[in-house]
């Protein structure tokens, strides 16, 4: 695992700057604290951080094959490599090195771009072809490594992991994108392809950019995978929970090879423990588990986890945390660079800190609600399906719609007397019901917190024109197999995976996602839904699990990494808030109305509303941005 920073001037062949491209790189250091190496030639720079992993002797990049024609700069694994090395070598390619990387160079070589299409693995990497003066961009299947780049007015291409080497670049201008930010005030990220910044792009998961010199303005992301939902019913629901442990296992031992430690994650939920029992199965030597704990038994889950590394003979290591963490509150901006507002990112930078003394490289549970269906919210969606499919349209809108404008907003009453939420996605289309459950400030919300200069500024835009554009392309206009599309291909790298990529480099830790294997996530969402949800979600996973994981832990309610938001908001983050949402500083931002902001403040801190949810991304916002633009 690494970090990737660079520059190419696409009009011509102006000579690189050296020392630009050094500090680009020394921006994302963290990411590579083992070494750092460039490669430049006229109108060329790619710049790399090292955290050696495999091949630790000769693995230094960017790496060129024999003549020296094609040099790539590289993050991720290619957990097939050695059996990609094996064709490659009868096609007659020679290798220098024993590393991953030089499949890349060697896999461009024989198959061209269709090379991505042979990789099991997370990836971003740049390679330069000298002989066809070709630049290719590729970023894995799901997202799980980053890649963010900007082709600038005069013909630059800039790329990075992070958007704070980016910002190096004295090309990328400090402005931000308005669209970002009405995505950012719905999802509490910004989504793909999208930045903060208006310059600067995502790649998209599943995609490549092939930029000829001198022919850059007629350059496009080209997708080369998608999500499949290929249903399968050929087999009886028991040899399915079998084949569930099967790919698993197959997905956790390509993530084992490494010649550094490795461990685990090990929450005491259902998706670390069953990579934890994969990987127990596949050595002779006790696992490495590292996990969190906290003093407060309601975000606690040491029994759970202790559990598990009782039963597979771990070697445990944890740490207990504050609950009240607030020394991250700033740190954060730094970390996430834009805008990030899932407070569980506190945790996960905890866990990875606690992890890196024992191990460089763990493997997590993440992705196997997406991929299996986990959320409670992927339930409360299909119940609200079956009603909708009751009234025509044209009638549930008018019903439903009236029903939630008289339903008062009871916040602080026990959940089945909140019906609002409820009553409005019921008179919504699938798509619109649930972009509304999954956003931290509703719609309403947002229209009433932007000033009237930025909501002209958007000019009609809202974050549903970026989820129906998905939905068009979903196997299914409705049902479970389009809301689990529209996380994989929102939620996951946008938030999900965001978090854990970012919050483990800056530790220098390489985090690996056996529930994200592409070909085991194609597999998964092509059971049928009765085995995804069936009176609880990851019924599939959680039924196969039964052989491995006692039940109290498998059936047990869902906790997640979660920290005391409305607490903090009205304790002590309190003055944190008011200074950083202070009139002065949103009017110097010039996005959110200053009294709005204040009321919502004044009636969180009285208990007669929750609104930590909206409250902290502001405060997110405000800290991220003050940052990058330079103005905190």
């Amino acid at each position: 695992m690494c970090g990737i920073a660079g520059f190419a001037d696409l009009a011509g062949r102006r000579p690189a700057d050296p020392v630009l491209a050094r500090k680009m790189c020394d921006a994302i250091a963290h990411r590579g604290p083992d070494d750092s190496d460039y490669y430049l030639e006229d109108g060329i720079a790619l710049g790399h951080r090292r955290l050696s992993i495999i091949d630790l002797a000769s693995g230094r990049q960017p790496i060129a094959n024999a003549d020296g024609s094609v040099v790539v700069t590289y993050n991720g694994e290619i957990y097939n490599y050695r059996e990609l090395r094996a064709e490659l070598e009868r096609a007659g390619h020679r290798f220098r090195t024993q590393t991953d990387t030089e499949v890349l160079v060697h896999g461009w070589t024989e198959w061209g771009e269709a090379c991505v299409e042979r990789f099991n693995g997370m990836f971003a990497y740049v390679l330069w072809d000298r002989r066809r003066q070709v630049l290719f961009l590729a970023r894995d299947r799901l997202g799980i490594k980053p890649l963010h780049y900007a082709i600038l007015g005069d013909g630059t291409l800039v790329f990075a992991s992070e958007l704070k080497a980016m910002m190096v670049h004295p090309g990328i201008e400090r402005e931000l994108d308005v669209q970002a930010v009405e995505d950012f005030m719905s999802l509490g990220y910004v989504a793909e392809p999208r930045s903060i910044i208006a310059s600067v792009r995502k790649l998209e998961p599943g995609h490549t950019l092939t930029i000829e010199r001198g022919n850059y303005a007629a350059a496009r992301p080209r997708q080369y995978w998608d999500v499949p939902f290929e249903r399968r019913n050929d087999a009886d629901d028991a040899a399915l929970h079998e084949e569930v442990l099967h790919q698993l296992g197959l997905a956790v031992e390509r993530r084992m090879i490494a010649d550094v430690p490795l461990g685990a994650f090990l929450s005491g939920g259902v998706d670390s423990s069953a990579v934890v029992s994969a990987m127990a199965g596949l050595t002779p030597d006790p696992v490495l588990t590292c996990s969190i704990t906290f003093a407060e038994t309601a975000f606690d889950e040491s029994r759970y986890s202790e559990g598990v590394a009782a039963q597979y003979g771990t070697n445990h290591f944890s740490q207990q945390v504050a609950a009240d963490d607030l020394d991250l509150i700033d740190g954060l901006a730094a970390v996430y660079d834009e805008p990030f507002a899932d407070s569980s990112a506190i945790p996960t930078y905890r866990v990875c800190e606690v992890a890196r003394r024992q191990v460089k490289v763990a493997l997590s549970g993440d992705g196997a609600d997406e991929t299996f269906a986990g959320y409670r919210r992927y339930q409360w969606h299909c119940r609200e399906e079956r009603v909708r499919n009751l009234l025509p349209a044209g009638l549930r809108r008018p019903v439903f719609g009236a029903l939630a404008s008289v339903y008062p907003k009871l916040d602080w009453a026990p959940s089945f007397l909140r019906a609002k939420t409820t009553l409005n996605g019921l008179s919504l289309d699938p798509v619109a019901a649930y972009l509304e459950s999954v956003s931290r400030c509703s719609s309403g919300l947002r229209r009433q917190l932007y000033t009237d200069s930025f909501a002209r500024s958007l000019q009609g835009y809202t974050v549903l024109d970026h989820f129906r554009a998905h939905a068009e392309r979903a196997p299914e206009a409705s049902g479970l197999a389009l809301i689990q599309y529209l996380d994989l291909k929102t939620w996951l790298p946008g938030d999900i995976l965001t978090k854990v990529d970012r919050a483990s480099m800056a530790h220098g830790l390489e985090v690996r996602v056996p529930f994200l294997d592409h070909e085991y996530v194609a597999w998964a969402l092509g059971l049928p839904d009765r085995l995804k949800i069936n009176g609880t979600g990851k019924y599939a996973l959680k039924k196969a699990l039964e052989s491995r994981l006692d039940h109290d832990l498998l059936y047990r309610p869902k906790m997640g990494f979660s920290v005391p938001l409305a607490r903090w908001l009205r304790g002590p983050a309190r003055e944190t808030a008011r200074a950083r949402l202070a009139p002065d500083r949103l009017e110097r931002l010039g996005l959110f109305a200053p009294d709005r902001v204040g009321q919502l403040l004044a009636q969180h801190e009285s208990g007669r509303s929750d609104h930590s949810t909206t409250l902290w991304s502001l405060l997110m916002f405000e800290n991220s941005v003050s940052r990058l633009l330079g103005t905190g």
